[in-house]
Order: C-alpha cells, then sequence, then structure tokens
C-alpha cells in the first residue's frame, strides 16, 4: 500500500496493531437514549476525540425515517463506553449549513456530542492531521451499549483486545458473518434484533474519491457502526468516521475526518454550550493537548495511543517521527489560530516550493499546514520540510503580536518563543546551506518607511535632501527596499515627487506580503521645519497599471510622521514618555498655546510652555492649532519632542502667530478631545485617526472636515527608525 507515512516490508505482521485496536475500541462508543430510559436501544456509534467530546455521523441523531430521536429532558442523551451510560447532548451539526448559505453549500454527516460530565480520565482517540488516499490493513470499530455480553457471549465491552489477541485477525474474521442477523444496515440496529456482535471489522481495501473514503470488506458493515472510526493501522489514526453503504455493490463510505475542517459557530445546535468563535480551532487544540498531556513524566497512566503508534513506526528511520509530531502539534495547539486560511496555504506553499494551493482540500490551521507536508520524501528532506514550517509559524505568530500590549499577547509571544526553540533543536541534524534558507523566513512587513535625511544648505540657502524607503518589522528592524543617495542631493519637494512617483507599487507589494486584505502602515520621517507634511493627503497609484489612477493614501491606510532626528538611541524621557501614554488609563489632550504676553514674542518658547511639557500627566498629548512649519508651533514641537513626547496632534495648516485662535482652532480642539476619549490606548490612534481621515475625505459625518489635514506624530521608542547613512557623517541644519 502507499501511504505518505511510507511502509516497510514487514507492515503486514498485524501482531503490532494490538495496542492501537485496543486503544481504538476504548474510545468507541455506543449512542442512544439518555441514561435510565426504558427499553432503550443503540442508535449508532461514536468516537471520543478530545475531553468531553464525541465525534460522529449527523445521521445518528436522527431516526430512520428522518424524524428527531426521543431525548431526555433539554435533548439530554445517553453515551455507552466503559461499561457504563453517561449523559451528553449533542452540541454541532455539521450536516446544516449556514442559514445564509445557498443551496450548494457544503455539508458533512458529522456531529459532535458533547459530555455532559466529562471525566477527565477517559481515553481519546488520534484524528489524523492528513487526508486518507489507499487504506489496506485498516479497521472500522462499532461502539456498544451498556457493557457486558450479549446473549451470544460476543464481548460488548468496546475493547478490541479479544480480536487483537491473535494478531488482529479474528474479529475481522468472524465480524459480521454472512447468515447471521449483524449483515445488515450499517445505519443502526433495527427493532427486535439481538444478534451477537463483534466491536470491529477489517478492511479489505478503501479508496478516497470525490464521495469520501470508500472502502470493501469480506463481510458486511455490523449494523450500529454508523458513526463509529475507520482506523488506518498502518498509520495508526482515525482517517474516517464510517456513514453507511452503497446498497447496490455493498461498498462501505465513510467521511473523511479532515471534513471537520468546514466546523464553524453555524452549526452549533440551538442552546448548546460551543467552542467559541472559532470551534474547530478550539476542538483540535484540546485534541492534540490532551495527547501530549499523556506523556508527561509522573502521569498514573498505561500505554497511551502515542505509544501505540510508537510501535508501528518503529524501524522505519524516519526523522520526523510520531514522537516529533506530537510534540509540534502540541506547540501549535498552544498558539492562537491563524487570522486568515490563506496564511497557512502560503506557508504550506513557500516551504514545498510551489505557488499554487498546496492541495485540493483546504487548510484551516496550522495543524492543517503540517499535515499538508507529508509527502513521501525521503526522511531528510521530510524533516527539513516541517522544520521549514514550524519556523515560518513561529515567526508569523511572533510578528502578529509584537506590538500588542497586555498579558494575553505576552502568553503568545512567549508560545511563539517556545515554538522557535523546539525548531532550533530540531534544525541543528540539518545541513549548513539548509540552515541557512531556513533562518531567514520571508518576514511580514507591518510599515512601510519614507525617510527624508537632509544634507545641507547650498550657497543659495537651499535645504538638500536624499531619501530612502524601508520595509518594517517591528522593534527596530528595518529592510531598506529603495534609496536614492547622492552627493548632492535634490529639493524636498523634488525628493517627494520621487517618492511618490514608486511609492505606491511599494505599498501594494507589502501589502501582500503581509497577507490577504492587509494595509501596511505609512510612515513618513522628516527632519525640523517638515513637521507639517501632510502625508495622508499624499496621492499615490492605486494599481501597479502603467495608466493607475492616483488615490489620497491618508483614508485607506494608517499614515504617521515620525521624527527624523531620533534614532537607535532612546533618550529615557522618550521612552518614559511612551511607556505612561501605553499604560495611561485615558488619554488627554494637552493644548498647546502661548502665555500671556507670548504671543506676539519672538524666539524660543516661553518657560510656560516648558513647564506646561514638562509636568504634564502621563496620559498627556500635546495638541496645537498653530503652523508647525515656524515659529511658535515649530519651537512647541521641538519643546514636546525634547521633553520626550512621542506623539501629538496638529493640523498640516494650521495658522500663524499673528492669527489668533477662532472658533476653526475651538472646533480642531474640541474634535481632539473627542477622538481620545475611550480611544483605548495611544497603540490604536493610527487606526483612529485613519478612520477619521476617511470619514472627513467622504463628507460622511458632519464635523469631520477639521480632519482632512490632520498630522499624527507618533514615534514610537520600541521601534526606533534606522540610519540611513552609516558610511560617511551627515551634515544637517541647525
Amino acid at each position: 500500500m502507499a501511504t505518505s507515512q511510507g511502509r516497510t516490508a514487514g507492515s503486514g505482521d498485524r501482531a503490532r496493531y494490538a495496542q492501537l485496536l485496543d486503544h481504538a475500541g476504548r474510545t468507541t462508543v455506543g449512542l442512544r437514549a439518555a441514561p435510565g430510559a426504558p427499553g432503550a436501544r443503540m442508535w449508532g456509534s461514536g468516537v471520543l476525540i478530545a475531553p468531553g467530546w464525541v465525534l460522529t455521523c449527523a445521521h445518528v441523531l436522527a431516526a430512520s425515517d428522518g424524524r428527531r430521536r426521543e431525548t431526555g429532558p433539554d435533548g439530554v442523551i445517553g453515551v455507552a463506553f466503559g461499561g457504563r451510560v453517561v449523559p451528553a447532548r449533542p452540541a454541532y451539526d455539521l450536516s446544516r449549513p449556514a442559514p445564509e448559505a445557498g443551496p450548494g453549500a457544503a455539508r458533512a454527516d458529522l456531529a459532535l456530542v458533547r459530555l455532559l460530565a466529562p471525566e477527565a480520565g477517559h481515553p481519546c482517540a488520534w484524528l489524523s492531521d492528513q487526508p486518507a488516499t489507499l487504506l489496506e490493513d485498516a479497521y472500522i470499530f462499532r461502539g456498544h451499549d451498556s457493557g457486558g455480553h450479549d446473549s451470544g457471549g460476543h464481548d460488548r465491552s468496546g475493547s478490541a483486545a479479544g480480536g487483537a489477541g491473535d494478531g488482529g485477525t479474528g474479529g475481522g474474521a468472524d465480524a459480521g458473518r454472512p447468515g447471521s442477523r449483524a449483515a445488515g444496515d450499517v445505519h443502526g440496529d433495527r427493532e427486535g434484533s439481538a444478534a451477537p456482535v463483534d466491536t470491529f471489522i477489517a478492511v479489505r481495501f478503501g479508496a478516497r474519491d470525490a464521495r469520501g473514503l470508500q472502502f470493501g470488506s469480506d463481510v458486511r458493515v455490523t449494523p450500529g457502526a454508523s458513526g463509529g472510526p475507520l482506523i488506518d493501522c498502518d498509520r495508526g489514526e482515525v482517517v474516517g468516521i464510517v456513514k453507511g453503504r452503497h446498497q447496490q455493490d455493498h461498498v462501505g463510505l465513510a467521511v473523511p475526518v479532515t471534513a471537520l475542517r468546514g466546523l464553524g459557530p453555524e452549526h452549533l445546535v440551538a442552546g448548546a454550550e460551543g467552542l467559541g468563535p472559532d470551534p474547530y480551532h478550539a476542538l483540535m487544540s484540546l485534541h492534540d493537548r490532551w495527547h501530549w498531556a499523556g506523556q508527561e513524566l509522573g502521569r498514573a497512566t498505561g500505554p497511551t495511543w502515542f505509544d501505540a503508534q510508537h510501535a508501528i513506526m518503529a524501524g522505519r528511520g524516519r526523522l520526523w517521527g510520531v514522537q516529533e509530531r506530537l510534540q509540534a502539534l502540541d506547540l501549535l495547539a498552544r498558539l492562537p489560530a491563524p487570522r486568515d486560511p490563506l496564511i497557512v496555504e502560503a506557508a504550506v506553499g513557500e516551504v514545498l516550493e510551489r505557488g499554487e494551493r498546496p492541495a485540493a482540500w483546504s487548510l484551516r490551521t496550522w495543524r492543517d499546514g503540517h499535515g499538508a507536508l507529508y509527502q513521501g520524501s525521503d526522511p531528510y528532506t521530510e524533516l527539513r520540510t516541517f522544520v521549514h514550517y514550524l519556523r515560518i509559524v513561529a515567526q508569523l505568530t511572533a510578528d502578529e503580536v509584537r506590538d500588542q500590549p497586555g498579558e494575553a499577547a505576552a502568553a503568545v509571544r512567549e508560545q511563539a518563543v517556545r515554538l522557535a526553540e523546539f525548531v532550533q533543536a530540531k534544525a541543528v541534524v540539518l545541513q549548513p546551506q539548509d540552515r541557512r534558507r531556513i533562518g531567514p523566513v520571508r518576514r511580514r512587513p507591518r510599515s512601510v518607511l519614507v525617510e527624508f535625511e537632509p544634507l545641507f544648505y547650498d550657497e543659495g540657502g537651499a535645504e538638500l535632501f536624499n531619501w530612502s524607503v524601508s520595509e518594517g518589522y517591528g522593534q527596530g528592524q528595518w529592510l531598506r527596499v529603495d534609496v536614492q543617495e547622492s552627493a548632492g542631493g535634490v529639493p524636498f519637494e523634488q525628493a517627494r515627487e520621487q517618492v511618490l512617483r514608486q511609492l505606491g507599487g511599494r505599498l501594494l507589494r507589502a501589502d501582500g506580503a503581509a497577507g490577504p486584505g492587509a494595509r501596511v502602515r505609512l510612515e513618513v520621517a522628516v527632519p525640523e521645519g517638515h513637521w507639517h507634511t501632510a502625508a495622508g493627503q499624499w496621492e499615490v497609484a492605486a494599481s501597479t497599471r502603467r495608466t493607475a489612477r492616483l488615490r489620497p493614501v491618508g483614508p485607506g491606510r494608517a499614515v504617521i510622521l515620525r521624527d527624523q532626528g531620533r534614532r537607535e538611541q532612546v533618550d529615557p524621557a522618550w521612552l518614559r514618555r511612551w511607556q505612561g501614554l501605553r499604560t495611561a488609563s485615558e488619554l488627554q489632550a494637552l493644548r498647546v498655546r502661548p502665555g500671556e504676553g507670548d504671543a506676539a514674542r519672538p524666539g524660543p518658547c516661553a518657560e510656560s510652555v516648558w513647564r506646561l511639557l514638562e509636568t504634564a500627566g502621563e496620559g498627556a498629548l500635546p495638541a496645537l492649532c498653530h503652523t508647525v512649519a515656524d515659529g511658535f508651533g515649530r519651537d512647541a514641537v521641538g519643546v514636546a519632542l525634547d521633553t520626550g513626547f512621542p506623539a501629538g496632534l496638529w493640523p498640516a495648516r494650521g495658522h500663524g502667530e499673528e492669527q489668533g485662535c477662532d472658533a476653526g482652532c475651538e472646533e480642531f480642539h474640541r474634535g481632539v478631545r473627542e477622538l481620545l476619549q475611550g480611544s483605548g490606548g495611544v497603540v490604536r490612534l493610527p487606526e483612529l485617526v485613519r478612520q477619521l481621515r476617511a470619514k472627513a475625505a467622504e463628507a460622511a459625518e458632519e464635523g469631520t472636515h477639521w480632519a482632512r489635514d490632520l498630522v499624527l506624530l507618533y514615534d514610537d521608542p520600541e521601534d526606533p527608525i534606522p540610519q540611513l547613512f552609516t558610511d560617511r557623517p551627515q551634515l544637517s541644519p541647525r
């Protein structure tokens, strides 16, 4: 048999499957009426896959005529395993698409049942993370009712030990013998049937097609097996859930467990307690973490499902074996779900070095991406592939929460570090060229930085500039992607025009690298005298077409201004102010204006402005309605920067010193106060200002026109801008 896990010549020795079949039998359950119901019969089977959760077929929970099963109060049903019947309730039904879905929406004959009083000690089966292809050494399992033996003396405890004691062939030979009443409809026990049954049946062949997993056996499938697991012994995994059989050719049909990837909140049964907004990720995380916990030292448990898999796989010479998989999936289960499934597919495509979609099946979680990497490669290539994939996941996860405050984000960063350390430990055996290739994983940019570097004044007094464009990844990590450097430089307006001619394409490329639907932030670093630069109103190409239309950048993405004079050396006051703003319970606008008698006095800011800024509270944010191009406004911004303020707000076209404040100024300051109230902290300001610019541009809301040329200074000391030119000294005007 050809499988993605590979085979050896001795894999036909079914004695190695005895332990696996025993575990499979103990995790297979019977579904029936609520505990204590008189005359209750088993409806079908299911399999325990996570603490408190049973996977079965949706049709098992309905009678043969399509009517709803009779249940106890609040929809309680019974789950039989281990010689007892415990109460449970249907929780998810994947056979019902969302109400808004069309008639062609995908439907899977799967359902999830939740135990109402889950016991910590119940076993769980291992669900495959990859699609089944061909089956040879495989079994289907049937649940049991309440334990003990039936009238024929057959074991109905759900354990496969009786069938596996002779190498696992006994159950397959006797199960559902022709001529016995066990050979019948797979959808459930028929009324009055008391025929002896066995707990598992050997599968003679199996393959996947558009209808699901088809399998054949020398005997018909035992009644009541619907909803039970289909076990691929060569991989030691549950690969399908038994559904039924074709009436003409009697070939059995199973739903691949990968169909569970379609599970969503829309499948929650009314009144049931669910798994949250992403039930599939939550369920599989419970599954993977439970199996890893079973290997912890000091646990007073017997052999585990992992032990059975390890016994089967032993001697195959794999470098990425079941123990590596077990730990890797546990580490992935501790990470948040990817924000977009396309990120998983992109990571798989990058590792496998192919641009198209990685497979015909969907990938929703990091676990699914792991399962897509089994390509039947040699052991070394397989190890390299998995190490590379996990390295990408660790980096993507760390980037996602790099700038987020709070304990939850810190916990995610810690788990990303754990995954990276695991990758490092596994990568030590790779060849140097592979370690180099895996090391610099393509990062997701979070911003594009345009930096204008002043050089000098020529004899005519013009200020000249060089410029650069960099992609930013957070924490002061930048990659220069474009630069205009010359000994003489160009005037600022000419430098800006040079940047704008290619900025649209650069932003679009960064958006694509950041992920589906992403809009990276535009950061513009300017020197003193250019703090009035209205970068939010810059117009850039809307596409990469040669004749693309121009659109203003500010309404569609966050745009911030940075001080070109602040570099890698972080001033303590700057860092202290930033930390104060991040932890402040609320932000307050600090109106900066000349003191009495100072408005008409030229020169530096008066002492009153210095005192105002030096003594401001932790949540204060300077706001000016004066022009910052020169005079008082320019000097006031300089004082704010010198006293450590990392953020501030002002209009690009503020009024001069000779013009006093008017009603427009009052509207501006009132708008700033409203913007800061309930903003959720300084880290949300760039996006809030973007939303405000968008409203002002569309005139969608009265009273927002004051924000059309709003400038946000936003200088994060934990992400300082890079040095533009490091190989020679730079001369800047004082």
